[in-house]
């Protein structure tokens, strides 16, 4: 048999060296107890330092051992992902501490008499009491300020999307974008005139309403807008070709076939104004009992609840832990409200099928 025989029979690889699948696990490894030995070594005591540090040498470590055994190409690929995962850590961090914390503090007073009772004629420095007052406010609240944005920005984008055309469609579009920036003291601000000093009308829930709708008209609009943008256009030709008017096709076939976005948009635009307290310091003043009518007196609400027990807190004592505990009900409110809007999402997504 000739050599060109045996060379032809030869398995040939075009594929160079490459590192195993722990690769990056061990240079991870590697790199935390680095970055802890030059931390103990040169005094440092905070753990962001060192966590800094290890992230340094995470990817400086992935790049130069790739970069010999791989080669430059792929060693650059590998650092790109190493920057990739070292900012998803910078970001994850900081969120899991906060609900870290949240929950450590806020299960110490948390328990169905907290979220019952009302704090009614309970001092701040006391125990006791509960939020059942601003829990009731924040979700009429936010409900009638859903209510009020949600028709308006979803028409308000089918026009941007459907029908606007020339300067009018121009000028919405530049106002969406403004009121987007607009600070929530601003909008609280513009409602105090109008309807408390010019009208005459006392403070309310209704009024703290007005004011966090402004906040939420803005978002609602733009993710709608850009939802029924994704929709295509050979769908509404489809239908259309049919002879079915525009109103109906609209009606029938791009927001069934949106709504999945349209209903994320609405629940980050009601995370978006759940959270908000000047507005309401400012429209629905403060009470520590239970107001179910949101159309006259002051309401209680979650977000001035928890400003309020921690600013007469100093801190510690009875009013420190029930702040912690109404920011943990509040995040587990806005959770709930994300899970909902998910299961809404998948329920009325248009159904495909072979």
């Amino acid at each position: 048999m000739s050599n060109a025989t045996l060379s032809d029979k030869r398995p040939s690889s075009l594929k160079g060296a490459t590192l195993p699948k722990w690769f990056a696990w061990a240079v991870a490894a590697g790199s935390i107890a680095l970055g802890l030995g030059i931390s103990a070594a040169a005094g440092l005591d905070s753990s962001i330092q060192w966590a800094l540090i290890a992230a340094v040498l995470f990817v400086i470590g992935s790049y130069g051992i790739s970069a010999r055994v791989e080669g430059r190409r792929q060693a650059k690929d590998r650092i790109a992902t190493s920057l990739i995962w070292v900012a998803f850590i910078l970001a994850v961090i900081p969120l899991a501490s906060l609900i870290y914390e949240t929950i450590k503090r806020g299960v110490k007073v948390l328990d169905g008499y907290f979220l019952s009772h009302s704090m009614g004629v309970v001092a701040d420095t006391e125990p006791g009491g509960g939020i059942y007052h601003a829990i009731l406010g924040t979700l009429e609240q936010v409900g009638i300020a859903t209510v009020i944005s949600v028709p308006i920005g979803v028409l308000t984008a089918i026009y941007l999307v459907e029908y606007g055309r020339g300067k009018l469609a121009r000028a919405i579009t530049f106002f969406v974008d403004v009121m987007t920036g607009i600070p929530s003291i601003v909008a609280g601000l513009f409602i105090l005139s109008l309807w408390i000093v010019i009208l005459g009308m006392g403070y309310s829930g209704f009024a703290g309403s007005m004011a966090l709708s402004i906040l939420m008209l803005p978002v609602v609009v733009r993710s709608t807008e850009e939802m029924l943008k994704l929709v295509p256009n050979e769908l509404r030709e489809a239908s259309l070709a049919l002879g079915v008017p525009k109103w109906r096709t609209i009606l029938k076939v791009v927001l069934p076939t949106s709504i999945g976005g349209i209903t994320t948009g609405v629940m980050l635009a009601v995370a978006r104004i759940t959270g908000e307290t000047a507005p309401l310091l400012l429209l629905v003043w403060v009470t520590n009992f239970i107001n179910a009518n949101p159309f006259k007196d002051p309401q209680g609400s979650l977000p001035v609840y928890i400003y309020l027990q921690f600013a007469n807190s100093g801190g510690q004592g009875p009013a420190y832990d029930r702040a912690w505990a109404a920011a943990l009900v509040l995040i587990a409110f806005i959770m709930i409200l994300n899970l909902v809007a998910r299961g809404i999402a998948r329920w009325k997504a248009p159904k495909t099928g072979r």
